[in-house]
């Protein structure tokens, strides 16, 4: 089944949903008023939600109406917690390499991950806001799940099994704040603000074969002003699944239901399949040509994201989002 959130009913939406076509919808408030009241129940809420979308799909709904991409709020508008982690090492190879640095052997055994700001995202159709064009404004394309309750410790088998949703993020990077804040040895702040959500997350089954071993394989597809920006396979050079980045986030602690646990940047050895970053194309222009000549976003730009089955059907809806500048505030 496919699962949005209206732009309507208070902060954190209303729960809707979605035909696998993308284009027709029913409000399912008489199951759950909101994704994370589906999340927190989910053992009663996912059949009956299930039931509804079988009902969707076949015509037999009642309260149908065309869907509108513009009128969704992100998926879960807020998440308890957001964890991003960067399990595609291609990217991270390629970034040390260009500063003469090497890649400590732990990183190929013990994933990378961050805490991500969750207290808000931006709708799929939501702009891109910052106050300065210095700050270095860089979409990041990625894959991210939801889980639902997942107790302290478990195993990456046991993790899988917590695994509910799947969908896109476009984890919105600043990278000129990004070397002061890691230069102070104590991460991300500033330079990580609200990403935005793909307009709908979907079950795994509804993935069919392009869902294996805790991996998406398909590719990720970005476009920046519409042109053609990279399509990098989101199942090829992914060091750790997410069962792995799911355990590695509950190794000292659960997680509540509602958690999002991102892929990090995809990114593959191929770089002929284009980046779903700017940082990883400038790193690539430095290593052939000596220095980037690719800028960061400009105010006014446009940004794709997007993920299809290998019929050419978007899978998540596609995220599209303008950067805009942040009026100055008072």
């Amino acid at each position: 089944m496919k699962l949005a959130s209206l732009k309507e009913g208070g902060r954190d939406g209303t729960l809707i949903v979605v035909s696998r076509d993308l284009t027709r919808a029913v409000r399912a408030t008489t199951i759950a008023a909101t994704l994370q009241d589906a999340l927190d129940h989910w053992p009663q809420a996912a059949p009956r939600l299930n039931t509804l979308s079988e009902a969707l799909n076949a015509g037999h709904a009642d309260g149908v109406f065309e869907l509108d991409m513009a009128a969704l709020a992100a998926p879960l508008p807020r998440a308890y917690e957001f964890v991003d982690g960067s399990a595609y090492l291609p990217h991270v190879e390629r970034v040390r390499r260009a500063r003469g640095a090497e890649v400590p052997e732990s990183f190929y055994t013990d994933p990378l991950m961050y805490q991500a700001t969750s207290a808000g995202f931006y709708g799929p159709r939501d702009p891109i806001l910052a106050s300065s064009e210095e700050w270095g404004i860089d979409l990041e394309a990625e894959v991210v799940v939801v889980t639902d309750d997942v107790p302290m410790g478990v195993s990456p088998a046991t993790a899988a099994q917590h695994i509910q949703l799947v969908g896109l993020v476009n984890d919105v990077s600043l990278r000129g704040l990004i070397p002061g804040e890691l230069a102070k040895g104590f991460g991300f702040l500033q330079s990580k603000p609200r990403s935005a959500l793909s307009p709908v997350f979907v079950t795994p089954d509804e993935l069919g074969d392009a869902w294996q071993g805790e991996k998406l394989h398909l590719p990720m597809r970005t476009w920046i002003n519409g042109k053609w920006f990279g399509e990098a396979e989101c199942g090829v050079d992914m060091q750790f699944s997410f069962a792995e980045l799911v355990a590695h986030a509950a190794r000292t602690r659960p997680l509540a239901a509602g958690t999002i646990v991102g892929s990090g940047t995809i990114a593959n050895q191929d770089t002929a399949k284009g980046a779903s970053c700017l940082a990883e194309q400038r790193t690539v222009e430095t290593l052939r040509d000596g220095k980037p000549s690719t800028p960061f976003l400009k105010f006014g730009d446009t940004v794709r994201i997007e993920v299809t089955d290998a019929a050419g059907a978007s899978l998540f809806g596609a995220i599209e989002q303008v950067v805009t500048q942040q009026a100055p505030r008072g």
